[in-house]
């Protein structure tokens, strides 16, 4: 993570803990949305392809949170990839 300025770490202490966490969610919806642009596909086309709607999609994209393995699966078959974990 970057170096923040001092005054963000003097005014909110747990500034760099949710800047983190907000991040990682953020790298997850941008990896997505990435992956079905390179694909070809449009979120509606992969919303039918999954079975599911537009702006369910989108909202995974936009704020993946609490996302869990099993969709995260589903989306990388529906795109032809395979999802990949690594504990690093």
């Amino acid at each position: 993570m970057r170096d923040l300025p001092n005054s963000t770490k003097k005014r909110d202490p747990a500034f760099p803990e949710s800047f983190s966490t907000g991040h990682k969610k953020f790298k997850i919806g941008v990896l997505l949305k990435q992956a079905r642009e390179d694909a070809g596909l449009t979120q509606e086309e992969l919303a039918s392809r999954l079975n599911t709607k537009k702006s369910a999609i989108s909202r995974i994209e936009n704020h993946a949170e609490d996302i869990k393995l099993s969709t995260l699966g589903k989306i990388a078959g529906a795109l032809g990839k395979k999802l990949r974990l690594e504990v690093a």
